[in-house]
C-alpha cells in the first residue's frame, strides 16, 4: 500500500523530503482557496487528494490565527481556528490550545454551520464528595504541559458533512519578568499542516522597548526542534518591526515552510522576549480611568549577600536521570555563589545528612571543592522524609542567624528540591505545612522545586506561598539541569530587601500587595489599585527598601491626567482590541483575583476560605474571567436546539505563586498620611556657584565676603579639605562655555562634577553630576537626579529632590547641598551645572582647608580706613555706613585685602546677597594662590595645603 501511494504520486520511496515538500505545495494550493461549504462541494478534487481525504478521518484545519495585543506587559490574546469536514458523514472536531497556567480565559465562541454558540462565565457550583472522587480517579495527563506552566483548553464538537466549525478563544495574562526579560509565548500545535497559519503580536510600551528578540520555535521538552544549539534566528517567515515604543511581530509560514519545520505540522511554542527602559526610581506608574498600575524593577544595584541552605532529595526514586541532572545543576550553582555568601547542603531520604554540622560556611575555593565532592557522592536510597529535612534546614539557618553577627540586610533562604511525596516520618500535608511555617517564623524564604510526575505540587506550592517563596515544577527530561540552573538564576541575586510601596491612604483603595521581603535581579514588583480622589491632579508614590548597608527611599508625584500617554485609542495595530482600552483596570482585577486565590490557598480557616472564594468569584464574574471558582458554559445565540457536546478544562491555579515577585509578605500598614509635610532645605550662604562665584558668610560679623575664581575648563578645585581630621574632602571639576556676547571674559566655567569623599568611620565616595549621583561605599549605586530618592547608611545620607538639589549628610554633623542648574533650552554660553553650598559644618575641624573650608573656623575683620592709614576695626553697627565707600579693607590672618561692595544672586538666583568682593582671584584673601587649590584628580584628598595626596 505504501509503495502504491508513492507510485501514484510519481515519487520514489527514498525521496522522503522532496515528497513532503511537493505534497505540501499541492495542499497549499488547495487549502489557500476559499473554504466556503458551497465551493467545497462543487470543487473537482483530484483523485490523489480524494484518496488522502479518505485516509484522513478528522476534519482538516484550514485556518489557525493568533492575534495578541500587549499593552504595558498586559497581554490580550485571541485564537481563531477553522476546521472543515469535507467527508460524507459528521465527524468530531477537537480544538486544543495550550495557554499559560497563569492566564485567565475571558471568552470562547463556536460556530458550526449557521449556528453560533457563545461562552458565558458563571459561578461554579460545589460538587459533592462522590463527584470529587470520580473526578480525581483519572490522574492529570503530563501532555497537558503542567510542568512547563501551561494548561490545555479543549473543546470538541461534531461537525456535519461538508461543513466547517470555527473556534475563537480569548485569554488574558500579565507577563512576568524573569532574568531581565518578559516572555510572551503562543503554543502552535495544530498536529497537521494548515493552509492559513498566522501569528501577529502587537506590543505597546510607553517606557520604550529594548532587547526585542524572537528565538527559534521551542517544543515542550526543549528538544526535537531541528535547530543547532547555537542557532538563535527567528522561525522562517517571521517579520519583526518596531519603533521606540511600538513593535509588531508576525509569523506567517506557508504550508511548504511548515513542512520544513515539521512534516506533520508545527509542534512548538512561538516566543517573543523583550524588556523596557528603566532606571533606579519609583518605577513606571501608569494611571487611566481611575485605576493605576505600578511597575518597579530597579537596576544598577549591588547584590545583597546570601545565606542559603540547599535541601536535596536523595531518596531511591531519584535514581537515574533526576539525581544526575540535580548534581549537574548544583555544580554550576555552587560555582556562581559570591565570596560574601554563606551556604550549607542537606541530603535527605529516610535519613537526614548534613554536610557541615551546625553552621554555614563561607564561599571559598576549598569549601566549593568539598561541597562538590559531597554532592558527587550522594546516592539514591530509602524513602522521602520531607518534614524532618525542612525542620533540619530551618533550624540550621535560624541558629546561624541568631548566633552569628551576620549582615542585618543579608538575604537568607532555603532551596528545597524533591521528586515525590512524603513517605517517611510525618506524611500528612497539613502537618508538614504547619511545622514548616512554625520553624521558619517569617525569618527567611523557602523556595521549592518539584521534578517529575509524582511530586505533590500542591504541597510545594503552598509551602512556598506561606513562606514568601515561589515554586517551580519540571519534568524529568534532558533539560532539567538547565531548568534548575535557570530557577536559581532568578533568585540567586537579591538586590533589595523589605521593599514597601506607599500611596496616600485617602487617595487610593483596594491596593494589591505592597510589601515584599526581597527583590531579585531581573524580576519585577507590580502593584495596582483604584483611585479615590478623582479631583487630584497627581498621585504621590514612595518606595522604601534596604540594599546591603544602605536604606533607600524613592519618591515622586505622578500626574493623574495623562490621556495622551496611557490611552491607546488610535494607536496603529491596537485600535480594534476588545476591552484593551481598560487594560489598567483589567490588570488590577487580574492581580486582585490572583491574590485572593493565593490567600485562600494559604488559609486553614474554612470560613475565611469561603469568604475569599466568594470575593474571587464575584470579581471573576464582573470581569468575565474563568477561574477555579467560575466555569464557561456554552449557550446558543438564538432559538435553536441544544448545542453539540463540548468539553472544557479550566486552567488551574498553577503558576499563581510565580506572579510578579511571588514573595507573599505581610500587608504593610496604612500608607502615607496627607498631613506629612516636605522638609525644607536649610542652606547657608557659604557656597560656590555659577561662574564660579564664591560666597563666605560670617554670621558673627554680620557680613559676607565674595570672590571669583577664573579657572580653566578641566580644572579640579579643592573646596573643602579636612581629610586627616573629619575624613571629609570635597572637590569640584570645571567645564567650559563660550562667554556671552560683549562680555569681558574669554570663556565661562561652571562646576560639572562635585566629588565628596568621607573616610570615617568607613570610606564612601560620591560623584555628583547634573544627571546622576554615584555612591560607592564598596558597593556601587547609581541614582538619577531626575527622581526623588533617599539613600541612608550608618554614617551617610544622600537625599535627592528631583531636578532640584542633592543633600549629603555625614554623621549628622556635616551637611552639603548641591543645587542642580538645568536648562531646557540653553543659550550657547550656558551649561547644565552644579552649585555647592555648606549647610552644616559643625563636624569639620578647625584645621579644615580648601577654597571654602579655610574660612569656616576663622573670622575676617573689616577695617574702616584705607590701606594707607592705620586701620580701625569696624563695629557691627558701622557696616551699613561703609557700603557707600567704594573701597574698604579686610584683614585676614594679618593680611590686608582691598574689597568693594557688591550684590550676588544665590540659590538659583532666588536670593540676593550683599557681600564684600575681593578681586584678582581672591589674591591675599585665600592662603597662597589660586593654583595651590588645583587637585590632580576628582578624589585627591590633598590633606596638607599645597600638597597632593592620591587615594
Amino acid at each position: 500500500m505504501i509503495l502504491w501511494l508513492c507510485l501514484c504520486w510519481g515519487f520514489s520511496p527514498s525521496g522522503a523530503q522532496p515528497d513532503s515538500e511537493l505534497m505540501a505545495r499541492y495542499l497549499e494550493e488547495q487549502l489557500l482557496a476559499d473554504y466556503s461549504v458551497l465551493e467545497q462541494v462543487a470543487r473537482r478534487v483530484p483523485r490523489q487528494a480524494k484518496f488522502l481525504q479518505r485516509l484522513e478521518t478528522r476534519p482538516r484545519m484550514s485556518e489557525f490565527h493568533v492575534r495578541s495585543t500587549i499593552i504595558s506587559r498586559y497581554a490580550f490574546t485571541t485564537v481563531s481556528c477553522t476546521m472543515v469536514n469535507s467527508g460524507s458523514e459528521a465527524r468530531e472536531a477537537v480544538f486544543e490550545m495550550q495557554i499559560p497556567a497563569a492566564a485567565f480565559i475571558s471568552n470562547f465562541t463556536m460556530s458550526i454551520g449557521n449556528k453560533t454558540y457563545y461562552g458565558e462565565v458563571t459561578g461554579k457550583e460545589k460538587k459533592n464528595s462522590t463527584d470529587d472522587k470520580e473526578r480525581h480517579k483519572k490522574p492529570p495527563s503530563p501532555t497537558e504541559g503542567r510542568e512547563n506552566g501551561y494548561e490545555t483548553f479543549r473543546a470538541s464538537v461534531f461537525v456535519p458533512r461538508k461543513m466547517q466549525a470555527r473556534f475563537i478563544l480569548h485569554y488574558e495574562e500579565l507577563l512576568q519578568r524573569r532574568l531581565g526579560k518578559y516572555e510572551y509565548t503562543v503554543s502552535i500545535r495544530p498536529q497537521q499542516l494548515v493552509g492559513r497559519l498566522r501569528v501577529e503580536v502587537n506590543i505597546l510600551e510607553n517606557s520604550g522597548i529594548v532587547n526585542l528578540e524572537v528565538p527559534p520555535l521551542r517544543n515542550s521538552k526543549q528538544k526535537g526542534n531541528g535547530k543547532a544549539e547555537g542557532d538563535v534566528s527567528p522561525p522562517p517567515s517571521t517579520v519583526i518591526g518596531h519603533t521606540k515604543t511600538l513593535a509588531k511581530v508576525t509569523f506567517n509560514p506557508s504550508v511548504v515552510e511548515q513542512t520544513r519545520i515539521a512534516r506533520n505540522g508545527i509542534l512548538g511554542d512561538f516566543i517573543i522576549r523583550y524588556d523596557v527602559n528603566r532606571e533606579l526610581s519609583v518605577g513606571d506608574v501608569q494611571i487611566l480611568n481611575g485605576y493605576f498600575v505600578h511597575y518597579f524593577a530597579p537596576t544598577d544595584l549591588p547584590p545583597l549577600p546570601k545565606n542559603v541552605v540547599f535541601v536535596l532529595d536523595s531518596s531511591a526514586s531519584m535514581v537515574g536521570t533526576k539525581l544526575k541532572q540535580t548534581k549537574e545543576a548544583l555544580f554550576t550553582i555552587l560555582q556562581d555563589l559570591r565570596p560574601e555568601d554563606h551556604f550549607n547542603i542537606i541530603g535527605f531520604s529516610n535519613r537526614i545528612k548534613v554536610w557541615q554540622q551546625d553552621r554555614l560556611v563561607p564561599v571559598t575555593p576549598n569549601n566549593i571543592r568539598d561541597a562538590k565532592k559531597y554532592i558527587h557522592n550522594m546516592s539514591p536510597t530509602g524513602g522521602t522524609n520531607i518534614n524532618e529535612a525542612l525542620q533540619t534546614g530551618a533550624k540550621l539557618l535560624n541558629d546561624y542567624i541568631t548566633q552569628n553577627d551576620i549582615d542585618a540586610r543579608s538575604v537568607s533562604l532555603i532551596i528545597f528540591l524533591t521528586d515525590g511525596r512524603p513517605t517517611v516520618g510525618e506524611t500528612q500535608s497539613s502537618k508538614i505545612l504547619s511545622n514548616t511555617k512554625d520553624a521558619i517564623r517569617d525569618k527567611f524564604c523557602l523556595f521549592t522545586i518539584g521534578i517529575g510526575n509524582d511530586v505533590d505540587h500542591k504541597l510545594l506550592e503552598r509551602m512556598a506561598l506561606e513562606n514568601c517563596g515561589m515554586t517551580r515544577l519540571f519534568q524529568e527530561d534532558e533539560d532539567a539541569a538547565s531548568h534548575l540552573k535557570g530557577f536559581y538564576d532568578e533568585i540567586g541575586t537579591p538586590l533589595l530587601s523589605d521593599i514597601r510601596v506607599d500611596y496616600p491612604e485617602d487617595d487610593v483603595e483596594q491596593v494589591t500587595q505592597n510589601f515584599f521581603p526581597n527583590y531579585f535581579n531581573g524580576s519585577e514588583i507590580i502593584i495596582a489599585g483604584k483611585l479615590i480622589n478623582r479631583t487630584s491632579d497627581k498621585l504621590h508614590v514612595e518606595v522604601t527598601a534596604s540594599n546591603s548597608k544602605k536604606y533607600i527611599l524613592l519618591k515622586t508625584d505622578v500626574a493623574i491626567d495623562l490621556p495622551s500617554t496611557n490611552d491607546i485609542r488610535g494607536v496603529p495595530g491596537l485600535e480594534d482590541g476588545k476591552g484593551d482600552n481598560n487594560y489598567i483596570e483589567r490588570a488590577w482585577s487580574y492581580l486582585t483575583i490572583k491574590e485572593l486565590l493565593n490567600s485562600r490557598l494559604k488559609s486553614d480557616d474554612s470560613q475565611e476560605k469561603d469568604n475569599l472564594m466568594e470575593k474571587a468569584k464575584s470579581m471573576a464574574l464582573a470581569y468575565n474571567f474563568v477561574t477555579p471558582f467560575t466555569v464557561l458554559k456554552m449557550k446558543e445565540a438564538g432559538l435553536h436546539s441544544e448545542p453539540p457536546q463540548e468539553e472544557f478544562i479550566s486552567p488551574s491555579t498553577d503558576g499563581i505563586g510565580e506572579k510578579v515577585q511571588s514573595l507573599q509578605g505581610h500587608k504593610a500598614p496604612s500608607g502615607i498620611r496627607r498631613g506629612q509635610d516636605k522638609q525644607r532645605i536649610k542652606i547657608s550662604k557659604t557656597s560656590a556657584d555659577g561662574d564660579p562665584h564664591f560666597v563666605i558668610d560670617f554670621p558673627s560679623s554680620k557680613f559676607s565676603v565674595c570672590f571669583n575664581i577664573d579657572g580653566e575648563p578641566g580644572d579640579i578645585l579643592r573646596l573643602v579639605s579636612d581629610h586627616r581630621e573629619s575624613g571629609v574632602t570635597v572637590n569640584g571639576q570645571l567645564i567650559g562655555a563660550p562667554a556671552p556676547p560683549n562680555g569681558r571674559k574669554k570663556h565661562r566655567t561652571y562646576f560639572s562634577t562635585i566629588t565628596i569623599l568621607s573616610n570615617k568611620p568607613e570610606r564612601s565616595y560620591l560623584e555628583i553630576t547634573p544627571k546622576r549621583v554615584i555612591l560607592d561605599d564598596g558597593e556601587r549605586l547609581v541614582l538619577s537626579c531626575g527622581r526623588s530618592a533617599v539613600v541612608r547608611s550608618r554614617s551617610l545620607e544622600v537625599s535627592i529632590s528631583a531636578y532640584s538639589n542633592i543633600t549629603v549628610t555625614i554623621r549628622d554633623s556635616i551637611s552639603f547641598v548641591i543645587l542642580i542648574h538645568h536648562y531646557k533650552k540653553p543659550a550657547p554660553y550656558q551649561r547644565n551645572h552644579l552649585g555647592f553650598y555648606i549647610s552644616n559644618s559643625k563636624g569639620l575641624s578647625s584645621d579644615s582647608h580648601g577654597l571654602l573650608g579655610q574660612f569656616l573656623s576663622h573670622e575676617v575683620k573689616l577695617l574702616q580706613e584705607s590701606l594707607n592709614t592705620s586701620g580701625q576695626e569696624v563695629g557691627q553697627n558701622q557696616t551699613e555706613a561703609l557700603k557707600a565707600n567704594p573701597t574698604n579693607t579686610l584683614q585676614v590672618k594679618g593680611r590686608l585685602i582691598p574689597v568693594v561692595w557688591k550684590q550676588r544672586r544665590i540659590f538659583n538666583g532666588q536670593q540676593e546677597v550683599d557681600c564684600w568682593f575681593a578681586k584678582n582671584n581672591a589674591d591675599k584673601l585665600i592662603d597662597g594662590s589660586y593654583r595651590d587649590y588645583l587637585a590632580s584628580h576628582p578624589f585627591d584628598t590633598g590633606s596638607t595645603f599645597g600638597t597632593i595626596n592620591s587615594l
